[in-house]
C-alpha cells in the first residue's frame, strides 16, 4: 500500500501533471514499461540488482543505513537494499503508475516491512526533499536526466545526502550529435502511437542483430540474453522500450558531472563509464 503522508490535493496535482505531459507527448510513460516489467520479477533478478549495487558501492552490505530511492521505477532498487539489509528505505517516483508497481512490489516481497515507505513525489520539489530529511545513502539510478531539468535536479537531491553519506547516481552519457539523434528517436516514439510503433519496429531489429552478431562472437547462445536478465536485474525488452522512450532525455560529460558535485563539497569515490558510447556513467560521491 502506497503511504499516504502526502495531502491527497498534492497528489492529485502531480498526478494531473504527469497525465498531461504522457498525453502531450512531452514525457515517456515509464511507470505502464515497469508494470510490464513486473510480470517477470523473479528472485533472481532480485538478487542481480542486489548484487550490481552492492558491487558498485564497494560493500557488500547496507546494515544500518538509511536510504532514498529517488525514482524508484518499479521498486527493485529498494527492495534490493532492503535486502542488503538498510534500516530505512523511503522511495518515491513522480509517475504515478511507478509508485504503484514500488507499492506491489513491496506487497508480494515485503508486506511486513514497515522500514520502507512508498510515495509519489518529485525530485524537483525542494520542500518535498527537505521534510524527508537527509539519508545515508541517496540512489537515483538513471532518473535524473528524465525530468526536463537535469541540472536543477542534481543540485536538488545533493541536499538529500547526510554529512558523510553517499550519492549513487547514472546519467546518460553525452555523444554530441548522436545524442542529439537519440532525443529525436525519443520524441518520435512518444509524440503519437503511430510513431511508437514506426521506432519500435525500427530499432527492435537493429538492436537484435547487434545483439546477436556479439553473442556469436563470445560463443553464447543467442536467446540466453532475453531469457535471462542485465546487470541489475533489468529484462532486455523492457529496457530497449525504456531506452526509445525514455523522454525528456538529458545528457552530460562526466567531467560535467565531477566538477558539479566538487563544487558542492562532494569527493568522488567510484566512477564506471560507458566508455564514451551509449549509455550511462554512474558515480559513487560521498559528501565530505
Amino acid at each position: 500500500m502506497v503511504e499516504q503522508s502526502r495531502g491527497v490535493s498534492e497528489v492529485e496535482r502531480l498526478s494531473g501533471r504527469h497525465s498531461r505531459e504522457v498525453a502531450a507527448g512531452e514525457r515517456f510513460a515509464f511507470g505502464e514499461n515497469w508494470r510490464s516489467f513486473l510480470e517477470t520479477m523473479t528472485e533472481d533478478r532480485i538478487d542481480a540488482a542486489a548484487r550490481a549495487i552492492a558491487r558498485t558501492l564497494g560493500e557488500e552490505w547496507l546494515d544500518g543505513r538509511t536510504v532514498l530511492d529517488a525514482g524508484s521505477g518499479s521498486g527493485l532498487s529498494s527492495l534490493a537494499a532492503l535486502r542488503l539489509g538498510a534500516a530505512r528505505v523511503h522511495s518515491f517516483d513522480y509517475d504515478p503508475a511507478s509508485v504503484a508497481c514500488t507499492a506491489e512490489l513491496k506487497r508480494r516481497y515485503a508486506a511486513s516491512a514497515s522500514h520502507w515507505t512508498v510515495e509519489q513525489g518529485s525530485v524537483l520539489d525542494r520542500s518535498y526533499l527537505a521534510r524527508l530529511g537527509t539519508f545515508d545513502l541517496v540512489y537515483s539510478w538513471g532518473v535524473l536526466h528524465h525530468t526536463g531539468a537535469l541540472w536543477e535536479a542534481l543540485d536538488a537531491i545533493a541536499s538529500s545526502v547526510a554529512p558523510g553519506g553517499r550519492l549513487f547516481i547514472a546519467i546518460y552519457n553525452d555523444q554530441g550529435g548522436a545524442s542529439r539523434r537519440w532525443r529525436t528517436v525519443k520524441q518520435i516514439y512518444c509524440g503519437s502511437k503511430l510513431g511508437r510503433v514506426a521506432m519500435v519496429a525500427t530499432f527492435f531489429p537493429y538492436f537484435a542483430l547487434g545483439g546477436l552478431v556479439a553473442d556469436l562472437r563470445a560463443r553464447r547462445h543467442p536467446l540466453r540474453r532475453y531469457r535471462g536478465q542485465l546487470e541489475r536485474g533489468m529484462s532486455v525488452l523492457h529496457d530497449w522500450h525504456d531506452w526509445l522512450g525514455g523522454y525528456p532525455f538529458e545528457v552530460a560529460m562526466p567531467e560535467q558531472i565531477f566538477d558539479f558535485y566538487r563544487e558542492r563539497g562532494f569527493v568522488l569515490e567510484r566512477l564506471k563509464t560507458c566508455g564514451g558510447g551509449l549509455g550511462c556513467n554512474e558515480f559513487v560521491c560521498r559528501r565530505a
